[in-house]
């Protein structure tokens, strides 16, 4: 039996190769570069607020961009043609950003001013706050597009961005825990535990922006107009 070394290279197959790994590199490239347009922009915003208010609504930014594998999967699991085109129309959040706020009120106003801003556009927006799922999972889940100038030309990117408080955040991270642990066959008990939880981490966010407010007085008044949320939610409240 031949060894692999001596097996014959098809050098017509190699270049394919290359040629499909260098056009997903390029590919998941647009949507890195659209990852940190966004991710500038919270830390521009992070650090007007505490010089012009002195207050930082921003607690943390992290950022997500899914692997060829689990964009893969997405695709068996949704139907889609593996053509990059149909992925890049039909799988949204293959860039993601995580906002974690303060509080319940500022993951609505900087909703508002990162969808405000003109080279921003809004594609959907689940408010997961004023109707969170039956788990109690609680976030500000928003599909934007942001430009990117590369050096062939300006593509548009969506990114998912999700606003959170750290309760939210913490509750999150522990229920996403528990269903990998149990493999998404969580016993009635834990789903009841953790929506429970989610009720009282609710309560522990109102709590704490009531106690801000009688400590530092008013919460900065936002300038100009709201972006209004489907369904007639509010975003200032």
């Amino acid at each position: 039996m031949a060894s692999m070394t001596s097996l014959p290279v098809d050098g017509d197959l190699i270049e394919h190769v290359r040629g499909l790994r260098d056009e997903m590199n390029r590919f998941l490239n647009e949507y890195r570069f659209g990852m940190r347009e966004i991710e500038t922009k919270m830390s521009i915003l992070r650090e007007d607020f505490e010089h012009t208010h002195s207050y930082n609504p921003v607690e943390n930014v992290s950022c997500r961009l899914k692997s060829p594998d689990s964009i893969a999967e997405k695709v068996v699991r949704k139907g889609i043609s593996p053509d990059l085109e149909d992925i890049r129309r039909n799988i949204t959040d293959i860039a993601g950003v995580r906002v974690t706020c303060s509080f319940v009120r500022d993951a609505y106003r900087l909703f508002d001013l990162l969808a405000g801003q003109d080279d921003i556009t809004v594609r959907e927006v689940k408010d997961y706050i004023a109707r969170p799922k039956p788990n109690g999972y609680k976030s500000l889940h928003a599909i934007v597009e942001v430009p990117v100038f590369l050096s062939t030309g300006t593509v548009t990117v969506p990114v998912e961005v999700q606003f959170r408080t750290i309760a939210m955040d913490f509750w999150a991270s522990l229920e996403h825990k528990i269903y990998y642990k149990y493999d998404k066959q969580v016993p009635g008990h834990l789903i009841d535990s953790l929506r429970e939880a989610a009720e009282t981490a609710a309560e522990l966010d109102a709590r704490m922006e009531r106690l801000h407010g009688e400590i530092h007085g008013p919460y900065p008044r936002p300038v100009g107009p709201l972006i209004a949320l489907p369904g007639g939610a509010a975003t200032e409240a």
